[in-house]
This record gives C-alpha cells, sequence and structure tokens, in this order.
C-alpha cells in the first residue's frame, strides 16, 4: 500500500559513494579510521603551481550510451555510485512503479570539463570531437542517471555551490512528504575540472599542502570530486534523515556572513525540525574547508549553538573539498557511523592540532577522544556555499 502526503519521516536507506579516500562504503569506512593523505599533487588542470587534489583513483565505468550528450566523467562517477545501489534501486521500481521514482542530483561542475576540452580543440583549430553542449547542463547527471534507469518520475539538478549534495536530499524529503514521489535517488556529484581549480586558485583560496582546518596556520582548500546516491523512501531502514535547517542569507558572492548568523539559523532549524535540544547531538560533521573566513565563521556559529562541549571535526582534509557533492559525501560519512552495521569510530579531525587562538572555543575530535565515543545516535552534517546558501542535516540511528 502506498503511503501518501502527509507522512513525515524519511530515510535514507541504501548509499553508493566513492571519493579520494575511498571507492565504496566500506573503503571509505577505512579511510576514514586510517586518516592517510588521499591527496595527489598535480597541476593537471591548468594551473602553474601544483596543488593537492582528492581525485578519485578508482577505474570508473564506461558510460553504457552512446550518445555525446552522456558522455562525462562526472556521469562516470554518478554510474560508479549508483552500480553500489542498483539491485535496492531496480526493486523499488519494480515495487512502485517508474512513474513513482524520482531523481535530484546536485554538482556545481556537471560536464564542464568536457566542455573545456572542446574549446581548448576549437582554439587549435582542431574538431570539437564528440562533444555535446547538454553534456554540462546542470541536470545532466539527474537526466542520465534517469535514462539509465527508465525512470518517469520528477528528474532535475540542483546547483548551489557547496550545499548542492545536501540540498538534493531534503529536495527528495519534499517530494516524498508531499506523495509525489514513493522513493527517490539523490544525492550529490563533482568531478574536477580547469574552471574550479583556477577559480579557486584566482580566489587565493586552494592550498598546496594538506588542508588543515581551524588550525592558526589554515591557508585554504584541497579541491576533490567524488558522488554520494541515496534511495530515500519513508520505510524505516538505514539511517533517518530527521530535521533540516536551510537558508540563502546573500551576504556576499563568495565571502560568509562574518556574524555566523547563516549558519547558527540554518543549525537551529535543524534542531527545531527534529523536535531536539543541542544537547542531543553526538557529533557534527563541520563544513571546515581550512579557509580564513569560513572557519572563522563557523567556529563562531558552532560556540554558539553548541558551546564548547560537542564533538566536531571536519573530513575534508581526507575527501578534499568535493563542492557540489560535498553535502552528500559528508552525508555519507555520518551515514556510516549511523547505520546499524556500523563498526568505526567517529571521523577524527586531521590536522596539525595548533587551533587558531583568535577563534572561539570548539570540541574538535582528537583520535584518542573518537576512539572512546561509542553512542552515537544523532549527528549534524554542515554545508555553508557561495552566497550564505546553508544547509544542516540532522541525521539519526533507526
Amino acid at each position: 500500500m502506498r503511503i501518501t502526503a502527509g507522512s513525515k519521516k524519511t530515510y535514507l536507506n541504501k548509499m553508493g559513494i566513492l571519493c579520494a579516500a575511498g571507492g565504496s562504503a566500506e573503503e571509505l569506512r577505512i579511510g576514514v579510521s586510517e586518516q592517510s593523505d588521499y591527496f595527489s599533487l598535480s597541476n593537471a588542470f591548468g594551473t602553474e603551481v601544483k596543488h593537492r587534489l582528492g581525485v578519485c583513483q578508482q577505474a570508473l565505468p564506461k558510460i553504457p550510451l552512446n550518445d555525446a550528450k552522456w558522455q562525462s566523467r562526472n556521469n562516470q562517477l554518478a554510474l560508479a555510485a549508483l552500480m553500489q545501489i542498483e539491485a535496492d534501486v531496480k526493486l523499488a521500481i519494480e515495487q512502485y512503479g517508474s512513474e513513482r521514482v524520482g531523481i535530484v542530483i546536485g554538482t556545481s561542475t556537471s560536464g564542464i570539463a568536457e566542455g573545456e576540452a572542446a574549446i581548448r580543440a576549437i582554439q587549435q583549430g582542431e574538431a570539437a570531437g564528440n562533444y555535446d553542449y547538454c553534456v554540462q547542463e546542470m541536470g545532466a547527471t539527474a537526466d542520465f542517471i534517469a535514462e539509465i534507469l527508465n525512470i518517469n518520475g520528477p528528474v532535475y539538478g540542483i546547483s548551489t555551490a557547496c550545499s548542492s549534495g545536501a540540498k538534493a536530499l531534503t529536495s527528495a524529503r519534499r517530494l516524498l512528504r508531499s506523495g509525489i514521489c514513493d522513493v527517490v535517488i539523490a544525492g550529490g556529484v563533482d568531478s574536477l575540472c580547469r574552471l574550479t581549480v583556477q577559480g579557486f586558485s584566482s580566489l587565493d583560496a586552494v592550498s598546496s599542502e594538506r588542508c588543515n582546518p581551524f588550525s592558526k596556520n589554515r591557508n585554504g582548500i584541497n579541491i576533490g570530486e567524488g558522488a554520494a546516491l541515496f534511495i530515500l523512501s519513508r520505510t524505516p531502514e538505514g539511517v533517518e534523515l530527521c530535521g533540516v535547517g536551510e537558508g540563502s542569507d546573500a551576504h556576499h558572492i563568495s565571502a560568509p556572513d562574518p556574524s555566523g548568523e547563516g549558519a547558527i539559523r540554518s543549525m537551529t532549524e535543524a534542531l527545531e525540525d527534529a523536535e531536539l535540544k543541542a544537547a542531543d547531538i553526538n557529533y557534527v560533521n563541520l563544513h571546515g574547508t581550512a579557509t580564513a573566513l569560513n572557519d572563522q565563521m563557523e567556529a563562531k556559529a558552532m560556540h554558539k549553538v553548541f558551546g564548547s562541549q560537542t564533538p566536531c571535526s571536519s573530513t575534508k582534509a581526507l575527501t578534499g573539498h568535493t563542492l557540489g557533492a560535498a553535502g552528500a559525501v559528508e552525508a555519507g560519512i555520518c551515514w556510516l557511523l549511523l547505520n546499524p552495521d556500523n563498526t568505526c569510530s567517529l571521523p577524527a579531525h586531521c590536522w596539525d592540532g595548533e587551533y587558531d587562538p583568535e577563534l572561539p572555543n570548539i570540541n574538535l575530535l582528537s583520535v584518542t577522544d573518537a576512539a572512546l565515543i561509542t553512542d552515537i545516535k544523532y549527528v549534524i552534517s554542515n554545508s555553508f556555499a557561495f552566497g550564505g546558501n546553508n544547509i544542516s542535516l540532522l541525521l539519526g540511528r533507526v
């Protein structure tokens, strides 16, 4: 029997994921625990200075569709994540019908890398090759997944910079709550390209070393790529999406509101949506980019909402900042913590240990402390994007 509009509870039942720290849920579980340096030193994306980049090193599947509009690394990343949950997706389609299954994908790059290659070829007097502009539209990866699965429900992309992947999950929740869908495949996918590497370099926001969130020595991000796709439904299995807080304060096109008010509002609204208090939260996965302004703002917001006791960490020193996929990849790390099959500890904060004395105190997890905390019931995952496009996801153990 189908559940109609009015049902509030939403669950992330299954997950497919890959990033620099691992090519599957199990590999990522190990990668988070080991805290190795998974970055590659490269200038392959057109910069004179080499940067540490979070490249997915796994062999990616070939696109099984012939049209040029599907041929992109972004779609390969999406397909690699989809293949990890393919059997469960097919069961859902059989159960509910393709018109009752939706797809929502967050991205900020889509197939821009393929567009860049085509432009370079044209500039050199060569043919653009097997290129179709549609490959770099922001809805391209959502359309690709729909084509692969023959889905006839709502299909669309979301591009709100670094909050895109998390926004896709809350959009999926709305589709379920409204009764429009019974199942939604949602998440985030982003691939490396010159636009993002050179763009962030021009902002002096990219580090040539491993990123160092909340340290007095922090000097920028490590850009990464990855994909995380979830099956969302009303079936109480996996991890519950208990609450969401989101907004867009439009303080500045690239700099966060230094007061932290937008971040404070998103975390507070997530707590209110879940009908929980700050003291109920066992862990916060920080946006934690290792840029001067973001860490300053987020420390201020965290201290305001949670004080200096709630355990927290940034996992971007493991995955890189996967931009449009970040909100989904980091929700995926939280999913691993809360899933009944979980066997790993909380992710410790990976940095040089020299906290910026100008920041308010927050409880960054050491390796020792992380291993001691085992009773995890509720966590928050923060994503704070350009334009003040903020979102906090509150996830709970089923």
